[in-house]
């Protein structure tokens, strides 16, 4: 009982693990030409673009469960796909070459999570037509014999084509079939003389035939495609013997004149082969017509008399001269005939003849200096030409045979005998620098006669030179730079200036001069240019000095060039500040600047930078590097605060500022400053003040403004005045007679006040006040009589500097006027640096000190309003 209940339990639990077992997933198998399932027997053309969908992968797990798909390559493999790995989807990444690689081995795999079922496959690449023909043994190059016949083959070209199918397949043509004596077997490649067509070495030595191959075309990327080479044939034609000899310069005359000698020349046959790549040698001989009268050099072809003028037979010799080829092996081979016509005359037998003054010469020389004057006669040369014949035959002309248009000949027909004159023609192409020899050949040829006898005459002119050419120099301008503490005699730079005359005429001496040589000095032979020993060069002085120099030869011939020189430049200056010791006075928040200058002349060296280098207190001021703006420092926007930072109670503040250049090296001056500092809210309250401290440094400044105002007050009252009285004198009136007198007491005096300024010196100043002339009455007198034009009327008062001390009463103020100080009076309470309560006082400021003693000092004598 109890061995069956075992059994029954080992069997339930059997049943309970087949019940849990998962079973693997797997691919479907959909067969050839399908685009999804296991890649089983798939293939893809080659000119697949990259990233196209190829493929799906596509399976299924038995319990349903999820799958994920996995590609996978040999590690020595390229990876040409990619896979989605949910929904199977293949992915080209690789450009695909089945000329390279014609299959592609891959392992594809499908797992449900638990379960993985590897494949390998094989994916096979198809052919397009992606590769071109290639020519190979590249370059064709073949000798042919010019007897080549008609249909042999000459040469054989063979390209390649990788592709496979019609796309593979190779035929051949020619580029252009209608322009040549050859034609190419479709299939082989074979280049052949087309048939009835010869080579001819003689006329055309090489040919260049144009062979096309192409294949049979193919799909490539969805379209019909035919790829196509071309290479060129090069048929180099081979000369044989194969041509006549040829007579050069047929037909041929000859004459034998009365005086002729026994052995004389009379003419000279020339002869060639007409192979010329390899001509043979040809020997030439008399066939018959001579009588013996006559016979000719066989290797030169050259016809001489054997017999005397009285032993002729005939007065014409018709001879026959034949050529024969010898070959490389010493046997005859071809031959050519030309006759050739020897007419026996024995009149004009005599030739024009030239005779110097020892006799018959072919040859005359002369010396002469270049460029003679045009129509000029050749006096050295003694030139007589003659021709024994009579009659026509003694009739010859004269002409000069050499470079043309440079001298002429008189005369230029000539019977009988003439005296050769040589004139001047172009005296300009005469040049010694161009021709130092002229040669001509004086010709003398016969006018009338059929032998057209000449003879020549060698003209040779020695030319002798001249001081025709002017120094040039190699340059218009010259541009030098040297620093500008170069030390007396320092080079600057050489000038060169060629005269192409020889001897003495070509040496070239230099000088300078100008207004910027008086520091200069040239060497006169070598040109070099170097400062005067004693020169000191300055560039903030003359930064640039610009002179001539002139190239002279011996006999005052000259050239000009300009000389531009400029001073480098050298850090040799110090800053300077206006004074060493300066005073300024600063509003509170407004900066005060010091400025000191740089003499030199370029940057950086004339570049100034600012800093202080010692103050008292150390923590008050600020100044700027570049413009020199020296202000408080931020954390000081009052007198309470200033007065924290200087527990001294002194109200004056000294600086040290320097002023360093940014040369190299660098120098820099130092400058003691001293800054008073007032109160803005002070000045708000009094503009006088205010005005009299932006002229503290400039009192002419104060000046200019109430001169300005003067003249705009006086203009206006001329033109008031003007034009009353023209109103008055147009309108024809007779008006009364009164004279109207209003007197008028005497104005309060007119102080100028001013708020008191704390300065580091101060003391009492006096105030300015304006003390007027007693009014003038005015009148009003009209008569009947032509009453002259009124006077210009003085000016009315300027407005008032400082508030009034009273009640202001109307007057015309005098032109004349004076400054005196006045007893001081009590004032208002100023705000002081120093928040004192302070009393009635005169107006006690430096500033209205010094302002006074500058305006006693420049403009005494003044009035002003």
């Amino acid at each position: 009982m109890r061995r069956g209940l075992r059994a029954v339990l080992a069997l339930g639990l059997l049943f309970l693990r087949l019940a849990q077992a998962n079973f693997a997933p797997y691919f479907f198998d959909n067969g050839v030409g399908s685009t999804n399932g296991n890649m089983a027997l798939f293939s893809l053309p080659e000119d697949t673009p990259v990233g196209s969908h190829v493929y799906t992968l596509n399976g299924t797990d038995p319990e349903g469960d999820p799958v994920s798909y996995h590609i996978s390559f040999d590690p020595s493999a390229r990876s040409v796909f990619s896979v989605d790995p949910n929904f199977g989807n293949i992915t080209l990444i690789e450009e695909l070459d089945r000329e390279r690689e014609d299959e592609i081995e891959a392992i594809i795999s499908i797992s449900d999570g638990l379960n993985l079922v590897a494949e390998k496959v094989t994916i096979l690449v198809t052919d397009a037509n992606d590769e071109a023909p290639r020519f190979i043994q590249e370059p064709y190059i073949v000798q042919v014999p010019e007897d080549t016949p008609a249909g042999s083959s000459i040469a054989k070209v063979r390209a390649v084509d990788r592709d496979t199918g019609s796309g593979g397949s190779v035929t051949y043509f020619l580029k252009n079939p209608h322009s040549t004596k050859f034609s190419v077997d479709r299939q082989s490649g074979v280049l052949r003389l087309q048939a009835g067509a010869t080579l001819d070495y003689e006329k055309t030595r090489a040919h260049f035939i144009a062979v096309v191959a192409k294949d049979g075309g193919g799909r490539l990327r969805g379209a019909s495609v035919v790829l196509s080479a071309t290479t060129t044939v090069t048929v180099n034609v081979q000369d044989v013997q194969d041509m006549a000899p040829v007579f050069v310069g047929t037909p041929y005359y000859g004459y034998v004149y009365e005086d002729t000698l026994p052995g004389s020349e009379v003419l000279t046959v020339v002869a060639m082969d007409g192979d010329r790549g390899k001509p043979n040698r040809v020997l030439y001989s008399l066939v018959n017509g001579s009588d013996g009268a006559f016979e000719i050099n066989e290797t030169s072809g050259a016809i001489s008399i054997t017999q005397s003028l009285a032993q002729l037979q005939r007065e014409v010799y018709e001879l026959h001269v034949q050529v024969t080829e010898v070959s490389s092996a010493g046997t005859p081979a071809a031959q050519a005939m030309a006759p050739v016509t020897i007419q026996i005359v024995d009149l004009n037998n005599h030739p024009p003849t030239f005779y110097g003054e020892s006799g018959p010469r072919n040859r005359f020389e002369l010396s002469m200096y270049e460029h003679p004057p045009r129509g000029e006669i050749l006096r050295g040369l003694k030139i007589t030409v003659n021709d024994s014949d009579q009659g026509a035959n003694a009739k010859f002309n004269l002409r000069l045979v050499g470079p043309g248009g440079i001298f002429r000949v008189v005369p230029q027909t000539v019977l009988n005998e003439a005296q050769v004159t040589i004139i001047v023609e172009n005296s300009a192409t005469i040049d010694f620098e161009k021709f130092k020899v002229l040669t001509f050949k004086l010709l003398a040829i016969e006018v009338n006669t059929p032998e057209k006898f000449s003879s020549t005459a060698d003209i040779v002119i020695q030319l002798l030179d001249t001081n025709d050419n002017v120094p040039k120099f190699t340059s218009h301008y010259y541009i030098a730079r040297i620093p500008e503490n170069a030390p007396g005699g320092s080079n600057v730079l050489a000038v060169t200036a060629i005269d192409p005359d020889t001897g003495p005429w070509g040496e070239v001496k230099y000088s300078i001069y100008g207004s910027g040589a008086d520091l200069f000095l040239i060497h006169p032979s070598s040109g070099i240019i170097y400062t005067q020993p004693w020169a000191s060069l300055d560039a903030e002085d003359t930064a640039r000095y610009n002179f001539y120099v002139k190239a002279e030869d011996m006999e005052g011939r000259y050239s000009l060039a300009e000389v531009f020189v400029t001073l480098l430049d050298v850090n040799d200056h110090y800053p300077q500040f206006g004074k060493s010791v300066q005073e300024k006075t600063m509003v509170l928040g407004t900066p005060v600047k010091i400025e000191a200058t740089d003499q030199d002349a370029e940057e950086p060296n004339n570049l100034v930078d600012y800093s202080i280098t010692h103050a008292e207190p150390a923590n008050v001021f600020d100044i700027d590097t570049h413009t020199g703006e020296i202000r408080l420092k931020n954390s000081i926007r009052s007198l309470d605060a200033l007065h924290n930072v200087t527990p001294s109670g002194d109200h004056t503040w000294s600086l040290e500022v320097q002023a360093k250049d940014r040369g190299s090296p660098s120098f820099s001056t130092t400058a003691l400053l001293k800054i008073d500092i007032v109160d803005p809210e002070m000045l708000s309250r009094n503009p006088m003040a205010a005005f009299l401290m932006q002229t503290k440094n400039n009192p002419m400044k104060a000046v200019g403004v109430l001169a300005s105002i003067m003249a705009i007050i006086v203009a206006i009252t001329v033109l008031i005045s003007t034009a009353t009285f023209w109103r008055n004198k147009k309108s024809n009136k007779v008006l009364p007679v009164r004279r109207v007198l209003r007197k008028r007491p005497s104005p309060a005096p007119r102080t100028v006040g001013i708020e008191w300024l704390k300065f580091r010196r101060t003391k009492a100043a006096d105030k300015f006040v304006l003390r007027e002339n007693p009014p003038n009455e005015n009148c009003n007198n009209n008569s009947l009589g032509n009453a002259p034009p009124p006077k210009v009327p003085a000016p009315p008062p300027p407005p008032s500097m400082a508030p009034s001390m009273g009640p202001a009463h109307w007057m015309v103020p005098t032109v004349s006027g004076s400054l005196a100080p006045q007893q001081p009076h009590p004032s208002p309470k100023p705000k002081t640096l120093a928040k004192h309560k302070a009393v009635g006082r005169p107006v006690q400021s430096a500033l209205v000190s010094e302002l006074r003693q500058k305006f006693e000092k420049n403009v005494h004598n003044e009035a002003y309003f």
